[in-house]
């Protein structure tokens, strides 16, 4: 099973960027890992808030083939405690699904097309994160339940 990243818009930030490259390469000894970034969205000033979560709807379920399974990283999805995702990730591999798309969406969220294609919604916490800063965080989730999956000495209980 591959699992992709999906993010709109490049992150500027140094520190946003190191720290995800941290996890990225961790990663790459455990499973098949990628970012993918959608461009940001042209003329959003000339746009409401919906018609901005909607150009990047189609732009997120364009890379979305109908065998991928899709979760939305959403304020309002399912919480889970590190132990509980690296049993969702264990959960979705032995499925003998190809393709783990996870997908932080802009800053006003995802449209109703995308909320109706996603398999799942999870939250990574009840606080609320910078759409960029949530790639480093997601990272470092996956990197963690990759360990815990593996029974190495990362997480601490």
């Amino acid at each position: 099973m591959k699992i992709e990243l999906l993010v709109i818009g490049k992150t500027d930030s140094k520190i946003i960027k190191d720290g995800f490259e941290i996890y990225n390469k961790r990663l790459t000894h455990y499973i098949p890992f990628s970012m993918n970034v959608i461009p940001d969205i042209k003329n959003v000033k000339n746009m409401s808030e919906d018609q901005q979560k909607t150009k990047e709807g189609e732009e997120i379920l364009k890379r979305c083939e109908n065998s991928d399974i899709l979760v939305i990283l959403d304020e309002n999805g399912k919480q889970f405690s590190s132990k509980e995702f690296s049993n969702f990730i264990v959960q979705k591999s032995i499925t003998g699904i190809k393709k783990l798309i996870f997908v932080i969406g802009g800053p006003y969220g995802f449209s109703q097309d995308v909320y109706a294609r996603a398999n799942s919604k999870i939250s990574l916490s009840k606080m609320t994160f910078s759409h960029q800063m949530v790639r480093m965080i997601f990272a470092e989730q996956l990197y963690r339940a990759m360990t815990i999956i593996k029974g190495e000495p990362y997480h601490h209980e």
